[in-house]
């Protein structure tokens, strides 16, 4: 099966040799996103908290782009510096993720590309919400 590049402006574009996602057949792998300002390519201020959404609504916009919604992803993964802001994170992540959350990890870091505080990545399957 090919597999296809899932790109958006609406989202921070890659700061390195990598997709923000890649669709093949039904499945979504979109890579870990860091609070960047989608028209800036800043990191949004405010801490952890406009972080965590920052990141979660950049990772929204690249699963639109690819056709799916928090609704399909199945797996995600939460980078953290500081294990200390699990709580908050978690709070606002289970807002975005609704009543069926998907699998997870979250994991601390040492440190995180442009000193973000948070990084999150994601898979989803097309009408897994179905």
């Amino acid at each position: 099966m090919p597999k296809t590049i899932v790109s958006t402006d609406r989202a921070p574009a890659a700061i390195g040799p990598y997709s923000q996602a890649i669709r093949v057949a039904d499945m979504v792998f979109c890579s870990g996103q860091v609070a960047l300002d989608p028209q800036t390519g800043d990191m949004v201020p405010g801490g952890v908290e406009a972080q965590t959404r920052q990141v979660l609504a950049n990772l929204g916009e690249v699963l639109a782009a690819a056709g799916a919604t928090w609704n399909d992803v199945v797996r995600t993964t939460i980078y953290l510096v500081d294990l200390g802001d699990f709580a908050l994170v978690n709070r606002i992540y289970g807002e975005a993720v609704g009543a069926n959350p998907p699998a997870r990890a979250t994991v601390q870091v040492a440190a995180l590309p442009k000193g973000a505080a948070v990084e999150i990545d994601a898979i989803a399957h097309l009408g897994a919400s179905k």
